[in-house]
Formats: C-alpha cells, structure tokens, sequence
C-alpha cells in the first residue's frame, strides 16, 4: 500500500539518514520511478525532504527533524511483543531493561494496538530449552556478551569434546546465537563456534579488536548450520518402512523423498546416517516399523541386540 510505504519512507530516512533513490527501492522492493513519485507525495505534504545530485547525493530530511509517526499496524504490534524473550534476555543481565522498553512501547501504543499486544503476550509463551535436557549453566555469558558488545578480546580455557580437552584460547568474539536453549559465542580469527557453557575460566585483558567489515552473523550461521549437518550426517543406510507407518525424523523425510514401494507394501529409502553407533540406537527406537538392509555391519549389530533382548526377555 502506497501510504505504508511512505510512512517506511520518513522512517529510513529519520533512522539512517541520507539514502539514495536505489537504495530505497531496494530496501522497498519497488522501482526507483516508484520511489520518485513517493518521495514527490511527501513533499506535497509538507515533510521537509530534499534531494541532492552528484556521487554523494540522495535524498534526506531537513536537520533536526523527527515525526512521532510510527506507522504500525495491528499485526506489527503482535509481531513487537511476540519477539520479546525474557529467559535470554534475563540470561544476558538485559531482563529489567527488556521489561521496561516493553512498557514504554505499550505506553505509547493507541488503545486498540496495545490490546492487540497485550492479547499476544497472554496467548504465546516461548519456551526455547527442549524437554529432556537441564538447563546449561553458563557463568561466563555475561562477560562474553560484554565483550561482543565492546569488542574486546576474551583469553579462555575451552573444553571440547577431543583430546586434549582442555585448551587455551583468544577469541575476537564477533556475536552471540542462542539455539535450543543453548549459548554459543562466534568468534574469531576463523571465525569459529564455540559453547559458552564449555569455557571453564575467561579473562578480558582489555585488548581491543576490530570486527570484520561486512561481517553478517545471521548469515554465518546459516552456513555453519549446512556444514554441520553435512559433516554429520556422511553415511547411508537402506531401510524398509512397515506399510501404513511414517516415522519422524531422517526416515520418515527419506521416505517423502525419494522412497519406493515394494510388491508387500512396504517402502525402501536410503536414509542419511551420523554413525553405525548412533544409527544402531536410532532404529532400535522405531522397533518393528523399520528393517535395516545395509550396511551388513548394521543389520548384523541390530539383530545381535534383538537376539540378546529376546534371550533376556524369555
């Protein structure tokens, strides 16, 4: 709609400053003659807008200018209080300071948006942490995000899962990612991921550092994300899927995939494997529902721990 876009608009430029008509377009997802015609409407209306030509031209409110308008709509207000996340941000000692820009937002929002609002927080509770596992402590979270925040260097001692376990290290940390309740810290040089509930001891000497220009962290762990799971996941296993089940999780997506049905009914899939071990225990936990045809050495440790249960159980 032309009148939101023009209230993003006045925002851009009161946030950022001076831009060019292609980067609002960009920024929009519009054409820069779209741009043109907004930018001329706004003028019409009396904002104090101006343009200036050349290299390091654009367009750009008068000095000292600043509209109260915010310009949300109902499902931007739900959207607002949806993302606010106490436990995190409690985690990283910014609990007290979430609650109170909360309340100032829902102060200056109209009546009918903050009820919308407050309807948002009383119907949806994020609870990130998954049910089988306790909470990581994570003593040293605060420090880090310090260091995240003021870019300063971070001298550790690390324990990771080979040997030796444990090990020193100076991070640039870059960012903090909270995945599945859990803590990590990107850092560099590299950079590289690591568990902040797994660093035992830190200190800041006070070493400043100089992130990396164009740096994107949300881009980063997309990647890391792909990587990790092709790094894990680089064995195979041909199974057959009982008629009329679909399991969840690496057999069923298998199955959807690329499986094909048998004269019985039932379905071949090659399902992606971590390892024999974990594979071994994966497919015991779907009992009858899935049969293992290869790897050999798969098929012969299945069946060695089924024979074992049935002598143990008779």
């Amino acid at each position: 709609m032309k009148s939101s876009r023009l209230v993003s608009i006045l925002l851009l430029l009161q946030t950022r400053g001076r831009l060019t008509a292609a980067q609002l377009a960009e920024e929009l997802e519009v054409s820069v003659r779209t741009v043109y015609r907004d930018v001329e409407a706004l003028s019409a209306a009396g904002v104090p807008l101006y343009g200036d030509a050349g290299h390091a031209g654009g367009y750009r409110l008068l000095d000292g200018y600043r509209t109260r308008l915010t310009g949300l709509t109902t499902e931007e207000a739900e959207a607002l209080f949806l993302t606010g996340v106490p436990g995190p941000a409690a985690e990283l000692g910014l609990g007290s300071v979430l609650a109170a820009a909360r309340l100032k937002v829902r102060a200056a929002l109209p009546r009918e948006l903050r009820e919308h609002a407050d309807r948002v927080s009383g119907r949806f509770h994020l609870d990130a942490p998954g049910w089988y596992a306790d909470a990581d402590e994570t003593p040293h979270l605060t420090a880090v995000a310090d260091a995240v925040w003021n870019g300063r260097v971070l001298d550790v001692r690390y324990r990771r899962w080979r040997e030796p376990t444990d090990v020193e290290r100076r991070l640039e940390p870059y960012g903090l990612v909270l995945k599945a309740g859990r803590w990590y810290v990107v850092a560099g040089p590299g950079p590289r991921t690591f568990r902040v509930d797994q660093i035992l001891e830190l200190d800041v000497p006070g070493t400043e550092f100089t992130r990396p220009d164009g740096f994107d962290l949300a881009a980063y762990w997309t990647a890391y994300q792909r990587e990790f799971h092709e790094r894990l996941h680089r064995d195979e296993a041909v199974v057959r899927i009982a008629p009329g089940t679909l399991p969840d999780g690496p057999v069923g997506r298998a199955a959807a995939a690329d499986g094909t049905a048998d004269e019985d009914g039932w379905i071949r899939a090659t399902v992606p494997v971590e390892s024999l071990d974990r594979a071994h225990d994966d497919f015991l936990r779907l009992g009858t529902a899935v049969e293992v045809l290869e790897p050999p050495e798969l098929r012969a440790r299945i069946a060695e721990t089924v024979a074992e249960l049935a002598r143990r159980y008779t």
